[in-house]
């Protein structure tokens, strides 16, 4: 169990928080829940419904569709935010490439958390913004 500190500078490191200020990442550090990860385990299978965004503390998670590679995530990355802001079917499997340290973060603390810290929804835009230059950029 990591204590409120060492959550607050992780989660300061993660784009999504990087503009919150450490006063206010107090509060998401004490709704955020700890989640240990097997190698080889599975987070959620594609298909599911989402409604909560994970960040990577330590570890490395692979993102796939049965045996094709779609990505390789690291420390400090952000996924499965799109099902937290919007409940749909997960659009791919994650499994733990090694053992895995995570947040967790629910759709209902992570929209409460939204509606009292402006930060937080400016980092979630900023992220997903990325990721559609990226798509359209076809990097």
């Amino acid at each position: 169990m990591l204590l409120t500190i060492e959550k607050v500078i992780i989660l300061k490191s993660v784009d999504i928080f990087s503009q919150t200020p450490e006063e206010d990442l107090v509060d998401v550090a004490a709704i955020i829940e700890e989640i240990e990860v097997k190698a080889g385990d599975s987070i959620f299978f594609k298909g599911d419904i989402g409604t909560a965004m994970y960040i990577i503390v330590k570890g490395k998670m692979r993102v796939h569709d049965g045996d094709k590679e779609l990505a390789v995530l690291g420390e400090r990355t952000v996924f499965g935010e799109l099902a937290a802001l919007d409940p749909e079917p997960r659009t791919a499997t994650i499994t733990a490439m090694e053992d895995t340290l995570l947040f967790c973060l629910d759709e209902g603390p992570l929209y409460d958390l939204m509606a009292e810290h402006i930060e937080v929804v400016r980092g979630i835009i900023r992220v997903l913004c990325r990721r559609m230059r990226t798509i359209i950029q076809g990097e």
